[in-house]
């Protein structure tokens, strides 16, 4: 295993036509499948980071910034940000494209967490990560700001998990 590797070597680009089984009664698409297409992208991101197996760790909100209609082109654009010892950060960047104007515009960001496995489910090592373009350094600078949001929400949700199993229902 490589101790370093860019950035760039973790990105990934999916498109897909929204069609009408994939979109709600609204005519777009429904925020389910795009978590999942979320999801499916940023695991291989990680993968091609750990080059093992990866488990998704948590998954930021996601945060819809413009409809996606049956109709247009999504495009999700992936790539590992920051690396703990076993974990990284992958952010995620979904862009809608009305395929008969070329209009573009974002569409929802996102930010997961993953987690490199071994053979047997035990966290992984995983290799340091290089950015080297603007975008890719604003990202990394802030990924620790981040990654103190998620452990104190991680606590929160493990409060709120003691308590539901209290049978306060």
């Amino acid at each position: 295993m490589q101790n370093q590797k860019h950035m760039s070597d973790t990105r990934t680009i999916q498109t897909s036509h929204v069609l009408p089984p994939d979109t709600n009664h609204h005519g777009t698409l429904f925020g389910g499948k795009l978590m999942a297409y979320i999801d499916n992208v940023a695991s291989i991101a990680a993968t091609k980071l750990a080059r093992a197996a990866v488990v998704t760790a948590s998954t930021d909100s996601v945060d819809f910034l413009k409809p996606i209609r049956v109709g247009d082109a999504v495009t999700l654009e992936a790539f590992v940000t920051y690396t703990g010892k076993s974990s990284m950060e992958v952010f995620v960047r979904v862009t809608t494209e009305k395929l008969l104007t070329g209009e573009e515009s974002v569409a929802a960001i996102s930010f997961l967490t993953f987690v490199a496995l071994t053979e047997d489910g035990k966290p992984s090592r995983v290799p340091q990560i290089i950015a080297e373009t603007e975008e890719e350094k604003w990202l990394n600078q802030t990924a620790e700001n981040r990654a103190s949001h998620r452990k104190a929400r991680k606590l929160h949700s493990q409060e709120l998990a003691q308590f539901f199993s209290k049978k306060h229902l």
